[in-house]
């Protein structure tokens, strides 16, 4: 158990590592698809999301991609406006209005693709092959246990 009069090395403190790798990742990547793409990274979130699980609803894309309903709500009306998204329709539940990419949100997710993957690539560079696959581990270890202590809270 720490010291109560320790002082909190941020440098070294692990959620404030992740958060700032997190968001210097995030920042980069967004980079690649802001300006041609015109999408902000819950927008991508998003059809990232739906590219890869739909149909959902938008609260199953929030759960998806881990962001507030707001945000969420934000997004999705935005790309509906530009059509790169769509609501379909659930015969068995009125109620539930689950989305998916447009044709126009499905030829823009797959000019996204690439680029994220090949950015992932180069961010991947400074690991060997046996770093990444401890990393990999690592991570889903760290994101399972985060998501226990979530839910414990």
């Amino acid at each position: 158990m720490p010291n109560a009069l320790q002082a909190l090395e941020l440098e070294k403190f692990l959620p404030y590592r992740l958060s700032v790798l997190a968001q210097l990742v995030s920042e980069s990547l967004h980079d690649l698809y802001t300006q041609p793409f015109g999408l902000s990274v819950t927008q991508w979130r998003v059809m990232a999301a739906l590219g890869r699980f739909a149909p959902l609803t938008a609260s199953e894309v929030g759960q998806r991609i881990i962001m507030d309903k707001v945000a969420v709500s934000r997004a999705v009306a935005g790309l509906l406006k530009r059509g790169l998204i769509e609501r379909a329709t659930d015969r068995s539940d009125r109620r539930r209005v689950p989305l998916r990419l447009s044709a126009h949100g499905h030829a823009m997710h797959a000019r996204i693709v690439p680029l994220a993957l090949a950015y992932q690539e180069r961010l991947y560079e400074v690991l060997s092959p046996v770093e990444r696959l401890s990393f990999d581990a690592l991570s889903d270890r760290l994101f399972a246990r985060a998501q226990t202590l979530r839910s414990a809270a």
